[in-house]
C-alpha cells in the first residue's frame, strides 16, 4: 500500500468514527451481517417496469390486461380505473359487480409507486391516473375519507372496507403521500383537509382509547366487531394529522397528532395489527426534535420489529436462513406456519423506517442492516428469482412478466393440502382461499403489493461495493422541512470498506456525516471516495459547498437548514 493511500485511508476513517452512539434493536441482530445468496436486483428499474406493463390496457397474453376503466361514477362524476387485486381474481374486472371491485391499496399503491420513481401519472398517455384517485374519497357515504373501495356495495367481497380499521386508514395514508406528489390536482387540498378534519375529531371523541375493531367516520362513533382491537391506528391518525399540520399550519391538526402519539404509546402491550407501526416510530423520532415532545422511539421500533404482537399474534419482521437462504428482514407472521412474510408490508415498512434515520441516526446501523436483509430477500418474492423448487405455481411465471410477484413466502404451504412437498421457503399467495374454489391458482401472483415497489425504487441504489447500498434518506420523507440530499450508507463488512460516492447533483458540494457529526469532505464535484467503518454507517448530506453553519434550537444549520438533528444550540 503506497504512503499516500495509507494516508488517505487513516484520515478518512478518522472521520467518520461514530459520535452518535448507536442504538441496537435486538430483531436486526439476529439478522445476518451479509445475507445469502446475495443479489441485488435494480428495483428502480423493476418500478418503471411494473408501471409500463401493468398500465397497458391492450395488453396480450392469458389473465391480461390487468386494468380496465369503469363509469359507475362513485363519489365523483368522472371514470375510474380498476386494477385486479390478484391475477385472475374472479371478483374483479368489468365483466364482475359493473367493474366496480377494485381496491385503493392497489391503485394507490401503484400511483405513488410511480411517482417517487419520476413518473407522472396524471398525465400519462392522456390519462390522469393520479385524479381518478378522487372516487376512492367516499363522500357518498358521509365518511367523507379515502377508503379501500368505492363504494358499500362491493364492500363485503373482500378488503375490508367499513370494518377493518386499518383498511380505512391507510389509503389516507396512501393519498397524503400522492398529494404531496401532486398539490395541485383538483379537489385535492379539500379533500385532504376533509380527512384530517374526520382524523381531528375521531381523535377526539376517542380520546385516548383507541381500543375499536374500526370507526364509524360517517357517525363518528367507535365500533367494536370479531376483529383483532387495532390501537395502532392511532399511527396512522398521527401522520396524516402530523402531514396536515405541515401543509396547512391548523395547529390543530398537531394537536391531534401528539394525542393520538400518546394513544399509540400508553399501550400495555405491542399492538401492531398490520403496517401502521412503523410510522408511528418515524413520528416519535421527527416529533422529538421538531417539536420538542418525548416518545418512545425505541419502544415503538420494538413493537415494530419483534413479532411480540399479541391480538395479531407475531405480527413484526421475519428472521432466520432456511435452507440455505436467508430471509430476515421480511414483514409478516413470525408464527404462521413458522413464518409468512408479504411483499407489500416488506416495501411499506421502509417507507417511514429510512427517513427516521435523518431524525435519529442511533438508529443508523439498524436500519440500514434491516434494509440489507429486507431488500435482498425482497426479490425472492419474484418468480424468476426464487428457484422454482421452492415456488408454489412456477409454470406459470411467464403471466407475471418479470414483474408481478408472489404475494408472501413462507416457511412452509400454508394451504390445507397443496404444495406440502415444497421446502422452504415457500413462494405463494392466499389469493385461491379468498374466492375458494373459484379463484385460480395464478391468483397467487399479487398485483396489489407488486405495485408498491416504487418504495423501493425510489430508496435503494447500489454503490460499487456489494453489497454495500447508498439509500435515499428524503425520498419516503413526506411533507418534510426544507432539507439537503441525505443517504444512509452501511457497511455490512467486518473490515473498513471504502465506496465511490456520486453526488446528486452537478455544483459543488461539501459532504456532511450526521453520525461522525463532521463534514468529511469539502468542495465535491461529481464524486468521491468516502470511508465506511467496519460494521458502521455514514449519513452523508450534501451541502452546499461554503454554507454559513449556525445552530438553532433544532440542530446544526448549512444555511439555514438542518443537517444535524443532535447539535442543538
Amino acid at each position: 500500500m503506497s504512503t499516500f493511500l495509507f494516508f488517505f485511508l487513516a484520515l478518512a476513517f478518522a472521520t467518520v468514527q461514530a459520535q452518535v452512539k448507536q442504538i441496537s434493536l435486538s430483531r436486526v441482530d439476529e439478522m445476518a451481517d451479509l445475507p445469502q445468496p446475495l443479489q441485488i436486483i435494480d428495483w428502480q428499474q423493476m418500478s418503471k417496469n411494473f408501471d409500463r406493463t401493468i398500465y397497458d390496457f391492450k395488453a396480450k397474453g392469458q389473465y391480461w390486461p390487468m386494468v380496465w376503466m369503469e363509469n359507475n361514477n362513485n363519489n365523483f362524476k368522472q371514470p375510474a380505473m380498476g386494477m385486479y387485486t390478484a391475477v385472475g381474481d374472479v371478483r374483479q374486472g368489468l365483466q364482475h359487480h359493473k367493474g366496480m371491485f377494485h381496491e385503493a391499496l392497489a391503485n394507490m399503491g401503484a400511483i405513488l409507486g410511480a411517482s417517487l420513481v419520476g413518473i407522472d401519472k396524471s398525465n400519462q398517455n392522456g390519462m390522469n391516473f393520479t385524479g381518478m384517485l378522487k372516487n376512492y374519497f367516499n363522500r357518498d357515504t358521509k365518511w367523507d375519507i379515502m377508503m379501500n373501495n368505492t363504494a358499500p356495495e362491493v364492500a363485503l367481497l373482500g378488503g375490508g372496507y367499513g370494518r377493518d380499521w386499518w383498511y380505512d386508514v391507510y389509503p389516507n395514508v396512501l393519498f397524503y403521500a400522492i398529494y404531496e406528489k401532486y398539490p395541485k390536482q383538483k379537489d385535492f387540498d379539500w379533500i385532504a383537509k376533509s380527512i384530517a378534519e374526520k382524523f381531528y375529531k375521531a381523535d377526539s371523541i376517542l380520546n385516548g382509547n383507541y381500543n375499536y375493531s374500526y370507526f364509524d367516520y360517517g357517525q363518528m362513533k367507535p365500533m367494536k366487531n370479531q376483529i383483532c382491537l387495532q390501537q395502532d391506528v392511532a399511527a396512522g391518525h398521527a401522520w396524516v394529522l402530523y402531514a396536515a399540520y405541515q401543509k396547512f399550519g391548523d395547529k390543530r391538526y398537531l394537536k391531534g397528532a401528539i394525542s393520538a402519539m400518546n394513544a399509540l404509546e400508553s399501550n400495555p402491550i405491542n399492538p401492531t395489527y398490520e403496517l401502521l407501526m412503523p410510522f408511528g416510530a418515524y413520528l416519535a423520532a421527527r416529533m422529538n426534535v421538531e417539536q420538542g415532545t418525548n416518545f418512545d422511539v425505541h419502544k415503538l421500533l420494538g413493537w415494530t420489529f419483534d413479532g411480540t404482537a399479541v391480538c395479531r399474534e407475531g405480527w413484526g419482521v421475519l428472521t432466520g436462513k432456511w435452507n440455505g437462504y436467508d430471509i430476515s428482514g421480511i414483514v409478516g407472521s413470525t408464527v404462521d406456519h413458522e413464518g409468512y412474510g408479504f411483499l407489500m408490508n416488506t416495501f411499506d415498512m421502509a417507507w417511514p423506517m429510512v427517513p427516521l434515520v435523518k431524525y435519529q441516526p442511533a438508529y443508523a446501523n439498524a436500519i440500514g442492516k434491516w434494509m440489507l436483509n429486507a431488500v435482498n430477500a425482497s426479490r425472492l418474492f419474484y418468480p424468476q428469482y426464487m428457484p422454482k423448487e421452492h415456488q408454489t405455481i412456477p409454470e406459470f411465471a411467464a403471466i407475471t412478466k418479470g414483474v408481478i410477484a408472489y404475494e408472501g413466502i413462507a416457511k412452509s404451504s400454508t394451504f390445507d393440502t397443496l404444495y406440502k412437498n415444497l421446502k422452504a421457503p415457500v413462494a405463494q399467495g392466499d389469493g385461491p382461499k379468498w374466492v375458494p374454489g373459484k379463484n385460480p391458482a395464478v391468483s397467487q401472483f399479487s398485483v396489489y403489493g407488486s405495485g408498491h415497489v416504487g418504495i423501493f425504487g425510489s430508496i435503494v441504489a447500489k454503490t460499487n461495493v456489494e453489497g454495500i447500498l447508498k439509500l435515499d434518506v428524503l425520498a419516503t420523507d413526506f411533507y418534510k422541512n426544507k432539507a439537503y440530499p441525505t443517504y444512509l450508507i452501511y457497511n455490512p463488512y467486518q473490515e473498513n470498506k471504502v465506496i465511490n460516492y456520486k453526488i446528486k447533483g452537478k455544483k459543488p458540494v461539501d459532504l456532511y456525516d450526521a453520525i461522525a457529526q463532521k463534514f468529511i469532505a469539502k468542495n465535491v464535484t461529481e464524486k468521491r471516495n468516502i470511508a465506511i467503518p467496519k460494521n458502521g454507517s455514514v449519513l452523508i448530506v450534501e451541502t452546499v459547498a461554503g454554507s454559513k453553519l449556525s445552530k438553532g434550537k433544532n440542530g446544526l444549520l448549512a444555511n439555514g437548514i438542518v443537517i444535524d438533528y443532535n447539535q442543538v444550540k
